[in-house]
């Protein structure tokens, strides 16, 4: 236990940097504005209003629970290095393991903020079960999220590029599975750049977690979730989040700070 002591602090330090970067207040009013789109665009609906309402607030909130905790481990990292304090915590009697265990703690304990807030909230649309099913799926979607920015963050020193490599991992992840259908499906021309553009994305997508098995709208609206998607969301954020934080770690030690 002595030996997590340090990454300890560095978490709750994070968690008390998000307060006073008034985060959660972001998070509360991203929430309340993703109600009020989804309820006035509820009124446009000529049927099924209830269940657009569901779709559309569910996916404000994803992308805004995603946007806004990768916005927040750039910056915050970016402006650490900029302020010097990344050398004068590694100054300090610690192992740099302990640091970015730290910060992904730090982050993690954040990420539960959104997927319990918004999984109440969806709550009020859809059957309790199923509301704990997406929101227990979003917080493994922004465990990868939070493990990626900070392999980002931690590898380019840049808040821009951070976030645009972060920005484009996400669109990957989520939009992969229609890439392989489209590349796997019937059409016209050359047989073999279809099969290497088909081959290449095959690639990509062992590469990639499947986000878009994440935090799926219709576990809401048909209650289709199941403990099997559970497990294999679970399995997919455990190995991901491992993976990346072992990139992260292999850079940090490689430099010479």
């Amino acid at each position: 236990m002595a030996m997590l002591a340090p990454a300890l602090t560095i978490a709750r330090y994070t968690v008390l940097e998000a307060l006073r970067s008034r985060l959660l207040w972001l998070f509360v009013l991203a929430a309340c504005a993703g109600a009020g789109l989804a309820g006035f665009l509820q009124q446009l609906a000529l049927t099924e209003s209830g269940a657009v309402q569901a779709a559309l607030l569910a996916a404000v909130l994803r992308l805004a629970s995603v946007f806004l905790l990768a916005a927040f481990i750039v910056t915050s990292m970016a402006r650490e290095a900029a302020d010097k304090g990344l050398e004068l915590l590694l100054a300090l009697p610690m192992p740099r393991w302990a640091y970015l265990l730290g910060k992904l703690l730090g982050y993690a304990a954040l990420a539960a903020v959104p997927a319990v807030l918004f999984g109440a909230l969806m709550s009020a649309f859809a059957a309790p079960a199923a509301s704990a099913l997406w929101a227990a799926s979003l917080l493994g979607e922004l465990w990868i999220v939070a493990a990626f920015s900070l392999l980002c963050a931690a590898s380019l020193q840049q808040a821009l590029p951070a976030l645009a490599a972060t920005g484009g991992f996400y669109v990957l992840a989520r939009t992969v599975g229609s890439l392989q259908l489209l590349a796997h499906g019937p059409q016209a021309g050359p047989s073999w750049p279809r099969q290497t553009m088909a081959g290449a994305v095959d690639v990509l997508a062992l590469l990639l977690p499947r986000l878009d098995d994440f935090t799926r709208t219709e576990w809401l609206l048909y209650a289709t979730g199941s403990w099997h998607a559970a497990a294999h969301i679970a399995a997919q954020t455990a190995i991901y989040v491992t993976l990346l934080a072992s990139c992260a770690l292999c850079d940090f030690y490689r430099r010479n700070i």
